[in-house]
This record gives C-alpha cells, sequence and structure tokens, in this order.
C-alpha cells in the first residue's frame, strides 16, 4: 500500500537531530529521502557512540535516519554542486541545516535552486533563524533550551535550572519543519509554486513553552521552577511511597474529593482552602505536605491499584527498559527491527501515526554511508565510467 506521501522526493543536506527527525517522518508517510553525505564523514551522529551496532554506526544515527537512501557528494567541488542540483531539479523538497548563508556560495541557496525548480519546497533549519540580530549565530539545543527559558522552569524549585534529558528543542523543530513542508506541498497544490520555510530553534522552542508562556502574557509574573509539580494545577506531581515514586494527576474538583477519601480525610474536599483548583494552587505548601504524609505510608502498587480503582489519573515512572516492556506499548507495535542491506536486524522505535488508509511505510533501516550513490546517480544518466571517475577524484 502507497505511503501518504507516496511520489514526494526529498533532499535532505541536514545533519544531526532536527533536520533528520523531520525527513525520517516524512519517509515513514511514504516520500523518497535522499539524504546527502560528506564523503568519508557522514553525518556527525554516525559516530556519536558508543553505543554502537557491529558495523559501527552509533545508536543516536539510528534514532533518526530510518528509510532514506544515503549519497555521498562533495558540494565543494563543481562536480559535486552539480550533482546536487540535479537532484534538486527533480526534487519536490529540499531540506537543509547549514548557517544562514552557508549554501549561498555553492549554488545550493533557494534563490538559485527555485530559478531551476520553481516548485521546490526549500525548508531551512537553523538556531535562531534567517533574519534578526542572531542569525549568523550556530545553534545548539542545550543552548536554545537556556535561552528560551525552558531551563527555567525544568528541574527542583530550590536547585539548579535543568535541560530536558533528551533534545526537545531539537525534535519539536523537526516536528514543526514536517508540518511546515506538508502544508507547502499542499499549497503548491493551489499555487503551482514551492516556496521557503524558515525555521528557528529558539522560535519553536519559545512557542513550545504554551501555557507557560500564556501564564506570564496573562499574568505577568515571572513563571517560576516548580520540579515535578504543575503550576496552574493542584494535586498534580510526583509523590513518595513507601517503595518508589509515583505521578498523581489530579484534573478537577470531583477527582480531588476521591483522593481526600483514599486518603482517609474526606473533609478536605469541603475545606475552603482545597475545595477548588485555584483553592488548591492558593494553598499548595499547606496541601502537599498533607498527601505526602499519606502516600509514604503505602507501597507504589498500592496506591496506583487504589487511585485506578477510584478513577484517578495517576502513573508509574518507568526507566525505559520498563516503558518497552509495558504491556500497552507491546500492543502498539512501538518495537520493531528493520533489516540493514546485510539482512541483519536494526533495532528501531516505530512511527507513533496511525493512518488508516495510507499507515506508514517503513522503507529501510538507516542506510549505511554512501550505500545508495550508485544507484542514485545512474539515475541522473551516469555511467559506470563516470561514476567510477567521480569517486577518484572525491567527488563522491
Amino acid at each position: 500500500m502507497a505511503g501518504a506521501l507516496d511520489g514526494i522526493k526529498v533532499l535532505d543536506l541536514s545533519r544531526v537531530l532536527a533536520g533528520p527527525w523531520a525527513s525520517q517522518l516524512l519517509a515513514d508517510l511514504g516520500a523518497t529521502v535522499i539524504k546527502v553525505e560528506k564523503p568519508g564523514a557522514g553525518d556527525d551522529t554516525r559516530h556519536w557512540g558508543p553505543p554502537n551496532l557491529p558495523d559501527g554506526t552509533a545508536g543516536y544515527f539510528l534514532a533518526a535516519n530510518r528509510g532514506k537512501q544515503s549519497i555521498t557528494v562533495d558540494i565543494t567541488q563543481p562536480e559535486g554542486r552539480a550533482i546536487v542540483q540535479q537532484l534538486a531539479a527533480e526534487a519536490d523538497v529540499l531540506l537543509e541545516n547549514y548557517k544562514v548563508g552557508g549554501l549561498k556560495k555553492y549554488g545550493l541557496d533557494y534563490p538559485t535552486l527555485k530559478a531551476i525548480n520553481p516548485r521546490l519546497v526549500y525548508c531551512s533549519i537553523t538556531g535562531f533563524g534567517q533574519t534578526g540580530p542572531y542569525a549568523s549565530r550556530p545553534g545548539y539545543d542545550y543552548i536554545v533550551q537556556g535561552m528560551s527559558g525552558l531551563m527555567s522552569i525544568t528541574g527542583p524549585a530550590d536547585g539548579e535550572p535543568h535541560k530536558v534529558g533528551v533534545a526537545v528543542t531539537d525534535l519539536f523543530t523537526g516536528l514543526y519543519a514536517s508540518n511546515a513542508i506538508c502544508a507547502a506541498l499542499l499549497a503548491r497544490e493551489r499555487s503551482g509554486e514551492g516556496q521557503a520555510i524558515d525555521l528557528a530553534l529558539f522560535d519553536c522552542a519559545l512557542a513550545m513553552l504554551a501555557n507557560i508562556n500564556m501564564n506570564w502574557l496573562v499574568g505577568g509574573e515571572t513563571p517560576p521552577r516548580l520540579g515535578n509539580a504543575h503550576p496552574n494545577i493542584v494535586p498534580y506531581q510526583v509523590f513518595a511511597t513507601s517503595d518508589g515514586h509515583f505521578i498523581l494527576a489530579c484534573g478537577n474538583d470531583s477527582q480531588f474529593a476521591r483522593i481526600a477519601e483514599l486518603c482517609g480525610h474526606a473533609e478536605w474536599a469541603a475545606d475552603p482552602r482545597f475545595a477548588r483548583n485555584a483553592d488548591r494552587v492558593a494553598h499548595r505548601a499547606e496541601l502537599v505536605p498533607l498527601l505526602a504524609e499519606v502516600f509514604v505510608t503505602r507501597t507504589r502498587d498500592e496506591w496506583l491499584a487504589a487511585l485506578d480503582a477510584a478513577g484517578v489519573p495517576n502513573g508509574p515512572i518507568n526507566t525505559v527498559d520498563q516503558a518497552f516492556a509495558d504491556p500497552q506499548i507491546v500492543a502498539r507495535g512501538m518495537r520493531l527491527d528493520l533489516p540493514d542491506a546485510q539482512g541483519a536486524p536494526v533495532p528501531q522505535v516505530a512511527c507513533p501515526i496511525q493512518l488508516s488508509g495510507t499507515p506508514v511505510v517503513y522503507h529501510a533501516a538507516p542506510p549505511a554511508l554512501g550505500q545508495h550513490t550508485e544507484a542514485v546517480l545512474m539515475t541522473l544518466g551516469k555511467s559506470a565510467e563516470e561514476i567510477a571517475q567521480l569517486r577518484q577524484n572525491g567527488v563522491v
């Protein structure tokens, strides 16, 4: 069955995470993605291990490059630039994350390629965007987490700011990019022309703060760091039990009444300090210690079972291995293996999108460096002799 983006050709000049995350999603949705890499080295993340597969490929690379074809091209050489321009002439999408203006000297910038292919959707991902005083700065997820305010709300209330445990600004930017690309492709159906997309990690990181942004814009108070607590809902946080921790997510006043009853203090639900969520937020410092004193008297699993029975949202705090073993994850098929070029299984995490009519397509495992160079060059009309000469000259 064809994927939703079957017939769409994506030329991917991006590296590391934000761009590759976007192009992997496009590949999962059925697009043909050609990943252009530097000869002899490739995407930096190929070497960001351990852990590594037996062939040396790092787990980091495997996370974001499924379903792509890899070709190696040296764009600093005229012949290499010509190859990429040929590919761009036939592509629907070009994705890149070079510094602002970095591809202009190679004739691979949007104005140049638009003249060759007016239907091209050209997506640029940078740290700070194509405009503004920081446009020339390199962008790194960690730095952007700090600059955007994300780290100011992450970590213990009485401790230092923390980054999120995964590169969320890269990942969110990748998701924004794939959405923008699909929107531009849809717009092209009406206009007949492609367009440029300008995405910045900094912009995306700020946008993803969601209710935290609004809390400041509406309330005027700088959002504090609350550790595992929620700024707008109480109790909505981690609590300790006699043998571990669990998450309590009380979403409304009726749920709180049930929590109070389970704790043996039904009167809390009528207490004017705690009756409504707004009251509980205002009196967080009084309520949370009362709950903590009760929760520590029983085991984690006892509380989870009791809260489940009462219809109160809750959950365990799993390690990654426990998450993969969770029966819900197993039932949803989120763990899979894809064969590499030699037929060896490569572990993967499934795409979480479930489409009934055009389901996700798993073309292949993440490619070896330059695995598809010959095949792609042949589609451009290059002969075996020409390809051999390009190899000898270090162009591919």
